[in-house]
């Protein structure tokens, strides 16, 4: 049995920018399902949000969000969670966050860390915030 754990990201009418924008960093397959496309609307301001969205990447990556109706509540907090993109390269993890940063805040500058070659934080244009690193052996405790 395999399981994969992917990233659900939840906006209240950002859904679509935040995964064109992940789209054109990652690259890959961009489903997008509006409130209407499913005959889910609400409310009528609402049909186009998007009831289902996801981001498949060729290189593994994969990202899925949705648009909280205003009928439901909705608080993104501080740092309520991260998304971790882990490389096998530094050039591979350097090209992501290059564009990734874009209209981004860097909270951890892009650099070698302790634990990995390659180590950085920032938080988009849409509220989340990314961990980009690349992955090193550990030896065991």
């Amino acid at each position: 049995m395999t399981v994969l754990t992917t990233p659900h990201l939840n906006f209240r009418g950002e859904a679509r920018a935040a995964l064109e924008f992940y789209h054109s960093v990652f690259g890959g397959q961009l489903i997008l399902v509006s409130n209407a496309d499913a005959f889910s609307v609400e409310r009528a301001e609402e049909a186009q949000q998007i009831k289902f969205g996801q981001v498949i990447g060729g290189n593994g990556f994969q990202i899925m969000a949705f648009d909280v109706p205003a009928s439901n509540s909705y608080e993104q907090g501080e740092k309520s969670f991260f998304v971790s993109v882990r490389g096998d390269s530094v050039p591979e993890v350097t090209e992501l966050w290059g564009r990734l940063a874009e209209d981004s805040t860097i909270i951890e500058d892009l650099a070698p860390a302790q634990f990995s070659p390659a180590y950085g934080m920032l938080k988009d244009a849409y509220g989340v915030v990314w961990v980009l690193d690349v992955a090193a052996a550990y030896e065991a405790a």
